[in-house]
This record gives structure tokens, sequence and C-alpha cells, in this order.
């Protein structure tokens, strides 16, 4: 499989990741009967920010990841490791969030684990484009 094949396979991923989170939203206004916005339930509110959380830091992601895919010298390796930890980190943390309103395990390793992915992504395109010029 090519680096494309592999963003390919996580960009899938992490849109059924947010497909998933976006049900959870839609199954809590259903059971608590909340046409618009949280209606003030704890438990809307809960399913909208885990949403909301991983809307925030998916797209950024998965434009990085992509760019990784296409750009030499970023190896193979690379984009596996990035986009599986990426992957990893959202779905600990789409679990921790929506299953505790307070501190989790998931929630916490979730978003160290977006947060290192990202990083890692932000140094590795800058290295990456400008690497011609080195």
């Amino acid at each position: 499989m090519t680096k494309l094949d592999w963003a390919a396979v996580f960009a899938g991923a992490n849109i059924l990741i947010l497909m998933l989170l976006a049900f959870g939203v839609v199954g809590a206004r259903i059971r608590h009967k909340v046409m618009l916005g949280d209606g003030g339930n704890p438990a809307v509110l809960q399913a909208i920010r885990a949403h909301a959380n991983a809307s925030e830091y998916i797209p950024a992601a998965l434009t990085g990841l992509t760019l990784l895919a296409i750009l030499e010298p970023v190896s193979l390796l690379m984009v596996q490791v990035l986009g599986g930890l990426l992957t990893f980190g959202r779905v600990l943390h789409g679990i921790g969030l929506s299953t505790s309103s307070g501190r989790s395990p998931g929630r916490a390793l979730g978003i160290i684990a977006t947060w290192l992915a990202l990083i890692g992504m932000g140094g590795v395109l800058i290295w990456a484009g400008l690497a011609p010029l080195l």
C-alpha cells in the first residue's frame, strides 16, 4: 500500500468516527426530546461536545495527513505512525467524552495522542516543505 492509500484508510476511519459521534448527538436529542441546541440537558450537551471536539481536530489533521502522503521525502512509516496515533487518539477521546462528563483516562490519553499526532504532522510538514531548499 502507498502513503496515499494509508492516508485514505485513516481519513475514512476518522470520518466514520465523526459520523458515530454525530449519531450520538441525534440519539441524545431524540431520547431527551430536544430539537435544537442542548435544551439545557447535560447529556445532550455532552454528546454535542464530543462531536464538536472531533469536528475541531479531524479536518486539520486529515489535511496534514494528506499532504504528508503526497510530499517527498516523507516515509510511509511516518504516515502510518501519525495517522494511527491520530485515529487512536480520536477513538479514545470520543469514547472518553461520550461516556464521562468529568475527567477520564480516555479523554486525557485521547487528547495527548491527538496533540502528539498534530505536532508531529506540523513539524514533518515544515521539514518536508523545506527539504528541497536544504
